[in-house]
């Protein structure tokens, strides 16, 4: 015999309130409505489950029985549906992860498989970060996570679980005249002109320009790129130097740039990203836990879970 829960949860309330009216209330359906229910509840079980008078409802002795199991059936019931909704929200749905320049060639295809092992039917979904939007996407809910390299300050703003710690390096075109340099002082290139992110990126600009190590000198910029394919070309056909991540260097190659090591500029934290007041959701913490094990950094990698920055779940 199969029994509609919604018979059951009536009945239920009906049981703690001891009266119809206020049950009708608090389940929301007019007073005939709910005596209809009990009615037909009792048919099914085949007992008369309450004694009715004016003070109220009475449970009989079936009733008594059938609430005593009542409580533990519906937990049961909510529990099964609860886990049905969440394994149905994990199930084929699809983590998005926003990048800033280079940083994609970081995750490779050894990341994503080791994501899909950890998260059965989910895909990632890599997004190139617009450098119109400082947030990358993370403010509007576009992108779920964003693995930047960015200055420490960074992880103030954000809820972060840092990779690693990642030299800035200064990319040149072949013919410049420092490209035979082995290490670069900062202070030489305060003259040169700069390939600079559009002003709309705001902070990331001004990073990716060395505002800080500046001392205040504004940079010369030379030309202005929109993405960074944009930034390498500009760079290639000596339109301004650039400056550049140095795990990036290594795995990102151009013809007519080269990467050279450059002293007085201060390192970036390599990390995933996301808005604090968000919940690091399962399938985020996995993406964190395959990157940690598949993601090479310059510096050193965050020992685990503990070094996350409050609101890392």
């Amino acid at each position: 015999m199969d029994i509609d829960t919604r018979l059951l949860r009536s009945f239920a309330v009906v049981c703690e309130e001891g009266q119809l009216t206020a049950a009708a209330a608090r389940l929301r359906v007019s007073q005939p409505a709910l005596t209809k229910q009990i009615r037909q509840l009792e048919e099914r079980v085949g007992a008369e489950l309450f004694r009715r008078s004016r003070a109220g409802m009475t449970p009989t002795a079936a009733g008594n029985a059938l609430a005593a199991h009542a409580g533990e059936l519906l937990g049961s019931w909510d529990d099964a549906l609860r886990a049905t909704r969440d394994a149905a929200a994990q199930g084929g749905a699809t983590l998005r992860v926003g990048f800033e320049g280079g940083t994609i060639n970081l995750i490779g295809r050894q990341t994503v498989t080791d994501f899909t092992t950890r998260m059965p039917g989910w895909q990632v979904e890599i997004r190139q970060n617009s450098w119109f939007d400082p947030a990358a996407g993370l403010t509007a809910g576009e992108v779920d996570l964003a693995l930047w390299h960015a200055p420490p300050w960074m992880a103030e703003r954000y809820a972060t679980s840092l990779l690693g710690t990642d030299r800035r390096c200064i990319a040149l075109a072949a013919g410049h005249r420092l490209a035979g340099e082995t290490l670069i002082d900062f202070a030489e290139l305060l003259e040169e002109p700069f390939v600079a992110m559009p002003a709309e990126a705001g902070h990331w600009r001004e990073y990716w320009l060395g505002a800080q190590e500046r001392g205040g000198r504004p940079a010369r910029i030379g030309a202005v790129a929109h993405n960074a394919d944009e930034w390498l070309a500009a760079v290639a056909c000596g339109q301004g130097i650039g400056i550049a991540p140095e795990t990036i260097s290594r795995l990102s190659t151009r013809p007519g740039v080269v990467y050279r090591p450059v002293r007085g500029l201060g390192p970036g934290q390599v990390g995933l990203y996301w808005p604090r007041e968000r919940p690091c959701t399962p399938a985020m913490t996995a993406f964190i836990r395959s990157c940690r094990a598949t993601v090479e950094i310059g510096g050193p990698a965050a020992a685990g879970p503990q070094t996350e920055s409050k609101g890392s779940g």
